[in-house]
C-alpha cells in the first residue's frame, strides 16, 4: 500500500479514504464515549478529543497512518487525577504535558522514547489493563469502585455477592456481559460482516436496544452536550501546577502518551509499505493535540493502535482518511448528542473490560518466561508496581528492574581457579562490577590459605572502582595472613599478586607484586 503525490488526486483513492474513514468512526465512537465515561469526565469530552485527534494530528506530518484519540491507556490515570484535584485541572495537566511534547520533539528526543525497554511497556499495559478491568467491572455491575487498584481487586468478593442481589444488579451485569460475549464472537463469524462493522459499535448498539426494547433498569450515560461539556483553560490555572503531585502526573501524561504513540507508529508501520513515520515530527504533533485539548479541558489524547490498524486494514491511501473520520465525529457530536443518553453504562464497561484484558499480554508473558526470563521479571514487575501503587510510581520501578536487570546481565564476569609454579591463579574475565562483588570474593576466600595467590585481570574488558577497591583490601589481607598465619613471622614472605589492568576501565597498575 504504497502512496505518492499522483495517488491523492485520483478518485479511486479518495473513496478507499472515504471508506477507511467510516471504518474508523464506527470504531472510535463507542471508544472514545466509554473511556470518558470510564476516565470520570462527560462523555462529550471523549468526542472532543477524537475530533481534534482526526481533524488537527491527522493533518499535520508524523504518521500518514496512524489515528488519535482518547486511549484506555490513559484512562486510570485520568480518573484518579480528577478524583483528587477535580475535572477542572484536567485542562492544564493535558495543556502542559502538549507543550512537553512539542518541546521534546522540537529538541529531538522522539527517537529515545524507542529505547524504552519494550518488557516495561508491555508491562505498563498489563498494569493498565488490570486496573482497568478492576474498575469497570463495578460499572458492568452498576456499583461504585472503590478507588485505586488494590482495593478495587480486594472489593471483587463482594462485587460478585452484590451483583446478584437485585433486578438492576443482574439486568446491569446481564448487558455488561452480553457486550463483552459479542466482543469475543463477532470477530469469529464467517463473512464479510465481522469486517464491515466493529465489534465494539455492533456491542453497543445491540446492548442500547436490548434496554430500550425490554425497559432495563440499567443506568444510561448523562449527556450534557458539547459545548457545556467544555472548560476551557485560563492562565488562572497555571497556578495549580505548583502542586507537586501534579508535576508528576504531568509527566506520567507526557511519558505514558508518548511512549504508547510511538511505539504505535511503529507498529503501523509494519502494516504497510508506504512512508515511514518521523518520530520527532509525530511527537511535536501528538504534543499539538495535546495542547488544543488541554485548551478546551478533554482528555489526554495518544495514538491508538485500535483504530490505527483498522485504517490500514480498511484501505486508507492517505492521511485524508484519519481527517475525515474527525469530520464524521464532529458532525456525530453536533447532530446527535441524544443518541449518547440512550448507551448503557455496562455497554460501554463491558467494552473497556473486553479492551483491558487485550492489554494483558498473556502470550508474550509465556514466551517471555521460557526464552528471556529476566524481560518477563521486568515485565511483571511493572504490571504489579502500577497496581499496588500507581502508574507513574509503576513505570519507574519498570524503568528501575530493567536498568537493573541490564547491568546485570552486562556485568557477566568468569573466574578460573588454577595452579602454576606452586601458587594459585585466578583469572578473571568479563566485565568486574559491584553487582559481582558477592561472586569474585566468596571464591576468592575460598582458596587455600597457605600459599601464594596470583589474580590477573588481563583479561578484563571492565573494571569499576569498587571492584578494585575490594581486590585491594582482599590482597592486603591475604598478604598479612600468609606472612603471620600463627602469629609467628614468616621467614620468606609470600605476597598475593594483582596482575595487569583491566582494558577499558578499572585503576590496576599493570605490575606483579603486592598492591598494599
Amino acid at each position: 500500500m504504497k502512496t505518492s503525490p499522483r495517488l491523492r488526486l485520483r478518485p479511486d483513492v479518495l473513496s478507499r479514504d472515504l471508506l477507511a474513514s467510516v471504518v474508523v468512526f464506527l470504531v472510535a465512537v463507542p471508544l472514545c464515549v466509554g473511556i470518558a465515561v470510564a476516565s470520570g469526565v462527560p462523555a462529550e469530552l471523549g468526542l472532543v478529543t477524537g475530533i481534534v485527534g482526526g481533524l488537527l494530528v491527522g493533518a499535520l506530518p508524523g504518521s500518514a497512518f496512524q489515528v488519535s484519540g482518547p486511549a484506555a491507556g490513559l484512562t486510570v490515570l485520568v480518573y484518579e487525577a480528577v478524583t483528587s484535584h477535580g475535572t477542572g485541572v484536567l485542562g492544564i495537566l493535558v495543556l502542559t504535558t502538549g507543550l512537553l511534547q512539542i518541546l521534546l520533539g522540537v529538541v529531538g528526543f522522539g527517537r529515545w522514547f524507542r529505547a524504552i525497554s519494550t518488557a516495561v511497556v508491555h508491562g505498563m499495559l498489563a498494569g493498565i489493563g488490570l486496573v482497568l478491568i478492576g474498575s469497570q467491572l463495578y460499572a458492568l455491575a452498576g456499583a461504585e469502585a472503590h478507588g485505586n487498584g488494590l482495593a478495587n481487586l480486594a472489593g471483587l468478593p463482594e462485587l460478585l455477592t452484590r451483583s446478584v442481589s437485585g433486578a438492576p444488579a443482574l439486568s446491569s451485569c446481564a448487558i455488561g456481559a452480553g457486550s463483552i460475549a459479542v466482543l469475543v464472537l463477532w470477530k469469529r463469524l464467517p463473512g464479510r460482516l465481522p469486517r464491515l462493522l466493529p465489534g465494539p459499535l455492533v456491542a453497543v448498539g445491540l446492548a442500547t436496544v436490548a434496554v430500550a426494547v425490554l425497559d432495563l433498569p440499567v443506568a444510561t450515560i448523562e449527556v450534557r452536550g458539547l459545548v457545556d461539556s467544555l472548560d476551557l483553560t485560563g492562565p488562572d490555572d497555571i497556578g495549580l501546577l505548583a502542586d507537586p503531585s501534579l508535576l508528576g502526573v504531568v509527566l506520567a501524561f507526557t511519558l505514558i502518551a508518548s511512549a504508547e504513540s510511538l511505539f504505535s507508529a511503529a507498529a503501523v508501520d509494519r502494516m504497510h509499505d508506504g512512508p515511514r513515520t518521523h518520530y520527532n515530527k509525530e511527537l511535536v504533533a501528538q504534543g499539538a493535540g495535546n495542547a488544543l485539548c488541554g485548551l478546551v479541558g478533554a482528555l489526554p489524547m495518544t495514538a491508538v493502535i485500535v483504530r490505527s490498524a483498522a485504517n490500514v486494514q480498511a484501505g486508507a491511501r492517505t492521511k485524508m482518511s484519519r481527517i475525515l473520520h474527525g469530520v464524521w465525529l464532529l458532525l456525530f457530536a453536533a447532530l446527535f448528542p441524544a443518541v449518547l443518553g440512550l448507551i448503557p453504562v455496562a455497554a460501554l464497561a463491558g467494552v473497556l473490560v473486553h479492551a483491558g484484558a487485550k492489554l494483558v499480554p498473556v502470550k508474550m508473558f509465556g514466551t517471555l518466561w521460557r526464552e528471556h526470563r529476566g524481560e518477563a521479571v521486568v515485565l511483571a514487575t511493572t504490571g504489579l508496581a502500577i497496581i499496588a501503587t500507581d502508574m507513574f510510581m509503576g513505570v519507574l520501578v519498570g524503568i528501575g528492574a530493567a536498568v537493573l536487570k541490564t547491568a546485570w546481565e552486562t556485568s557477566a564476569v568468569r573466574l578460573d581457579v588454577g595452579e602454576r609454579d606452586g601458587r594459585t591463579t585466578v583469572a578473571l574475565s568479563g566485565n568486574a562490577t559491584f553487582l559481582r562483588l558477592p561472586l569474585i570474593l566468596d571464591t576468592l576466600e575460598a582458596l587455600p590459605k597457605d600459599r601464594p595467590v596470583e589474580v590477573d585481570l588481563s583479561r578484563l574488558r571492565h573494571l569499576d572502582h569498587a571492584c578494585r577497591t575490594a581486590l585491594d583490601a582482599w590482597t592486603a589481607q591475604n598478604d598479612a595472613g600468609l606472612r603471620d598465619p600463627g602469629g609467628m613471622p614468616d621467614p620468606e614472605p609470600r605476597e598475593t599478586a594483582l596482575v595487569a589492568a583491566a582494558r577499558g576501565g578499572g585503576t590496576a597498575d599493570g605490575r606483579r607484586g603486592t598492591t598494599s
